[in-house]
């Protein structure tokens, strides 16, 4: 993934598209503080965790931005939302979270609320990059109904 970013971001240099360019470099940019404070690689699932939590950053700034009537940057961070979308994996959909909440429920016998802290780690693990960790928290609630 590293590797993309950096061919990637050449890409961009020669093609003179700043928007990219400035969106990877942050990437990557936040992949080297993380290597940095780890004091070691990182490994690809957490390469992608990183993109993610910059794609919901954008997100994010996007509801704020369009509460504050504020059309041009919410352009500005939906141009870059896309980019950051282009490095995740295909998002899971919400019948493979209930599936695999539904899988891991009975490989952990849960059986009700207080169990959520066995089911919620595997799950998080499992998606990793590929769903928002509400979601999956509202599926796990839902099953186990609380």
């Amino acid at each position: 993934m590293k590797e993309r970013l950096t061919g990637d971001l050449k890409k961009a240099m020669k093609g003179g598209d700043t928007t990219r360019r400035s969106v990877i470099r942050m990437v990557m940019a936040a992949i080297k503080n993380a290597e940095i404070a780890r004091r070691d690689t990182l490994e690809e699932s957490d390469v992608l965790g990183i993109i993610a939590k910059e794609a919901k950053v954008r997100e994010e700034s996007i509801e704020a931005f369009k509460q504050g009537n504020r059309q041009d940057l919410v352009d500005q961070q939906e141009s870059e939302l896309a980019i950051l979308q282009e490095y995740l994996p295909k998002q899971a959909t919400r019948e493979e979270i209930v599936a695999a909440a539904r899988t891991v429920i009975a490989e952990v016998g849960a059986e009700g609320p207080r169990d959520k802290g066995k089911v919620m780690p595997v799950l998080v693990a499992w998606f990793k990059g590929k769903a928002d960790g509400r979601e999956i928290n509202a599926v796990v609630t839902e099953l186990l109904g609380s």
